[in-house]
Order: C-alpha cells, then sequence, then structure tokens
C-alpha cells in the first residue's frame, strides 16, 4: 500500500500567517501538522508516500526531505492549481500505479491514528473475492454542521454507504467524511468518468459515488476519538491543546532556582527558564529563552524565540518570535519572526504594522 497526503491550496483561513508559509506546517505542540500524518502513515508499514504540493512546495520539499528522516521514502507531485481531492488522484496516477493506497488531508489531525484503519481494509480485501472485495473505504464522524462537509448516506442496516452528497442544503445524515480515505485501483477509473463540479472541482465525493454507482462495495467506519480540521485559528489551537495533553514531561534545557514548573511540561535542548513560571501542559522550544514571564496551559513556544516580562496562556508562537512587556495574551497565534512589545514612547498609543487578513483585539 501506498500513501498519498494532499499538501496544496492556498491556507487562506489561516492568513496571514499563510501569506509567507505552508498550513501543513504551522506547528502542532512544535512540530508540523503535516509530520503527524507522515508519522501515521509510517505506523501503519506505509513506506512510500506522495505528497500533493502546490504554490508553498519549495518549504514542504525542505521541511520534509526526502522521507528518510521518517523511515519512508518520499515523492513529491506539483499541482498546477487547487482543483478537487479527486484531481491530485487524477494526477498521482504514475506514481500509486495499481496499488492500494491511502489519502490523507495534510492539514488534518486525528487522534486514533491509522493503524487499525488500514488494516481493516486490507484483512476485508484479502478475505473477499472479486466485486464483494471493498473498493474504497471511508472515514465517518457524527458533526453539528453536516452541511459544510461531504456527508454519507448510509443503508437502512447502517451497513454500507449508499450515497455521497457534498455540501448538501438538506444532508442526509449527520455523517461527514473525514479527510481520509482508502482506495484500490479501480478509483482510478471512477476520476477520470466524473465531470468538475458547479466550483470546479474534481470531487472524491462524485468519485466515491461512481464507484457505488457501478456496483463497487465501499467501507465506513466510524471515527473513535477527536478529529480536527486546523484550517482556522480557533481549531488549530484546540488540536493543539489536545495534543499538549497527552505529551510526556521532559525537560533537555535550564531552569534557574527562582523559576517554578507545574504540570506537564516540555522544555527542549538549548532553551533557558530565568525567574519565571511555566504552566503546563505546555512546550519550550529549542534555544528558546523566558525570562521573568508566565507561561499558560496549553501554549506552545517555537524554537528560537524570547518572552520577556509576558504573560502567555493558551497560545502558539512560531519560531523566531519575540514577546517583550505584554501583561496578558490569550487564546492567540503569533507568527514567524514576529516581534510583539510594549513601546516606551510618549504620548502612548497603539502603533500597529499588519499584514492583510489580520485579525487584531485590543482592550
Amino acid at each position: 500500500m501506498k500513501g498519498l497526503i494532499l499538501s496544496g491550496g492556498a491556507g487562506t483561513r489561516l492568513r496571514p500567517i499563510t501569506h509567507t508559509s505552508a498550513k501543513q506546517l504551522v506547528p502542532i505542540a512544535n512540530k508540523p501538522i503535516l509530520f503527524y500524518g507522515i508519522e501515521d502513515m509510517a505506523a501503519a508499514g506505509i513506506s512510500e508516500i506522495g505528497i500533493i504540493i502546490g504554490d508553498t512546495g519549495d518549504e514542504i520539499r525542505e521541511a520534509v526531505g526526502n522521507g528518510s528522516e521518517f523511515g519512508v521514502s518520499i515523492t513529491y507531485i506539483p499541482q498546477d492549481a487547487p482543483l478537487g481531492l479527486a484531481h491530485c488522484v487524477l494526477i498521482a496516477r504514475s506514481f500509486l500505479g495499481d496499488d492500494d493506497f491511502i489519502m490523507y488531508l495534510g492539514d488534518n489531525m486525528l487522534e486514533q491514528g491509522l493503524v487499525d484503519f488500514v488494516s481493516r481494509f486490507e484483512t476485508e480485501r484479502k478475505a473477499n473475492a472479486g466485486t464483494s472485495a471493498p473498493a474504497a473505504q471511508i472515514l465517518l464522524a457524527k458533526v453539528p454542521n453536516p452541511t459544510a462537509f461531504g456527508v454519507a448516506e448510509l443503508s437502512s442496516d447502517g451497513g454500507s454507504v449508499v450515497r455521497l452528497v457534498e455540501k448538501p442544503e438538506h444532508p442526509p445524515s449527520d455523517l461527514a467524511l473525514v479527510g481520509v480515505y482508502l482506495f484500490d485501483s479501480s478509483i482510478h477509473e471512477a476520476v477520470a468518468a466524473i465531470e468538475p463540479s458547479d466550483r470546479g472541482e474534481l470531487e472524491i465525493t462524485d468519485a466515491i459515488q461512481w464507484l457505488i454507482d457501478a456496483g463497487r462495495r465501499v467501507r465506513h467506519e466510524v471515527l473513535e476519538g477527536w478529529w480536527i480540521d486546523t484550517g482556522k485559528k480557533d481549531p488549530l489551537l484546540e488540536c493543539n491543546r489536545l495534543v499538549l495533553d497527552v505529551l510526556s514531561p521532559r525537560n533537555d534545557g535550564t531552569i534557574d532556582a527562582a523559576s517554578k514548573v507545574e504540570g506537564k511540561v516540555v522544555i527542549e535542548e538549548g532553551a533557558v527558564i530565568v525567574n519565571s513560571t511555566l504552566r503546563g501542559p505546555l512546550v519550550i522550544g529549542r534555544n528558546t529563552r523566558i525570562e521573568h514571564s508566565y507561561i499558560g496551559p496549553f501554549s506552545s513556544v517555537a524554537n528560537n524565540c524570547l518572552v520577556q516580562d509576558s504573560e502567555l496562556d493558551h497560545s502558539v508562537v512560531l519560531r523566531n518570535s519575540t514577546i517583550i512587556g505584554i501583561p496578558r495574551i490569550v487564546d492567540s497565534l503569533i507568527g514567524r519572526n514576529t516581534t510583539v512589545q510594549r513601546s516606551a514612547e510618549r504620548p502612548q498609543a497603539t502603533r500597529l504594522m499588519l499584514g492583510d487578513d489580520s485579525r487584531v483585539e485590543v482592550v
């Protein structure tokens, strides 16, 4: 089995962060979101992975490399424009060949991992022959707002998928498709047969529906644990909270006698903590310096940052950023190479330099 990770797209919902960075490389607990998907595939025994890349392809290539760090081999597949999930399968044909494969959206996070999900598909295919073997397997989750998703309609006994609808006005169920799919080679015939949707994209829901209409079996499972699409700030912060909550505490840095560390705290190599309070769960990145500050629960401060005379809570700070003299930062996402500091100039005023699509709340 091979893997296909979708890592293109403009990341418009995370602007301005994604004006200059791939959304799949925004960190969760100081690790890029994309890395979690690669690691989950490797844990499921998948060693050949194709990554669909777009305008941020160079940054993704630099971050992931050839895959040896993860114990896999990476092939990069450029996509000229975001023309739909099924289009990604179409352009990956030469890489995928006739092998079964798993397709994974690179900005999704799953608690349950992929090992059992993949294993059950392989077991079903080995135990059955011909059209009784599943041609696809989808993962579903109950959601409160199914009109925002691709939605599955099940048979009356709940045993099979009979229809898929993309963002329906009148949803047939509350079961949304999670961004993880398993396919055999028949999906290539399906993506070649469908037409673009009204929004000009080749929809993977249409391709799976084509398989159903052709008499092919589509297996489904209902999600165990949480699933988060990290494409917006608040879900990303929630995902950061969930991942931090299961980390094992570790100190590879330096903490002075005047500092206090409470709860699950990870301090990475080269980090220095001076006269500060760290209240976990949280993670402090390599070569970051925290001075005379409070870092509260569910926060991640990346590598090479400085936090001085400040308070931070339930926030994510990306690498090479500086925060000085700010009494309270909460529920925030702070980008790379950013400086946030209190000015000593008089008269006192709020002075801002903001990029497109920024949001600032001033109290």
